[in-house]
């Protein structure tokens, strides 16, 4: 009897409100207000100007535009529907440049088609010669094909 006179005394001061004793506390912490100067930027774009503009699509899907704007940038694009086997497939072949920051000419010129887009442009890096060792080894691979029926352990590949 004692032990629950005892339990009950415990759970009655666990649950007993003591907030005039320690006062009111808020339960997030302080906030502190922090003063931020903006950043001024000075951007005062003006609209770039279309200096050429044409475009014409046909009604069975093939399209043709271009653009050329006063500060250098120009794009042109032709594209076909054509049948491939049950499919259509569309293919479009174009071109497009700009001036870089540093004042050079950017050409892009493009196909895209099944294969996927295919860039080709004088920055574009291109991928280093294969080591003649390496050449040598696709070489011996392509003349020697591996087997049909090739076993490795108890495994037919």
């Amino acid at each position: 009897m004692i032990r629950l006179l005892m339990v009950c005394a415990l759970a009655a001061a666990a649950l007993a409100d003591v907030s005039h004793i320690l006062g009111r506390r808020p339960f997030a912490a302080p906030v502190r207000s922090v003063s931020v100067q903006p950043v001024v930027t000075a951007t005062n774009y003006r609209p770039i100007a279309i200096v050429r503009q044409s475009q014409d699509v046909s009604p069975d899907g093939s399209y043709q535009y271009s653009y050329q704007t006063e500060n250098g940038i120009s794009a042109e694009e032709t594209a076909q529907v054509r049948a491939v086997g049950n499919d259509l497939e569309k293919t479009a072949q174009g071109a497009f440049s700009w001036t870089s920051p540093e004042g050079e000419q950017v050409s892009v010129s493009y196909i895209a088609d099944g294969n996927g887009y295919q860039p080709q442009g004088s920055h574009l890096p291109v991928a280093p010669p294969i080591p003649p060792a390496i050449q040598r080894a696709l070489a011996w691979i392509a003349a020697h094909p591996q087997p049909e029926s090739a076993v490795y352990g108890q495994r037919r590949f």
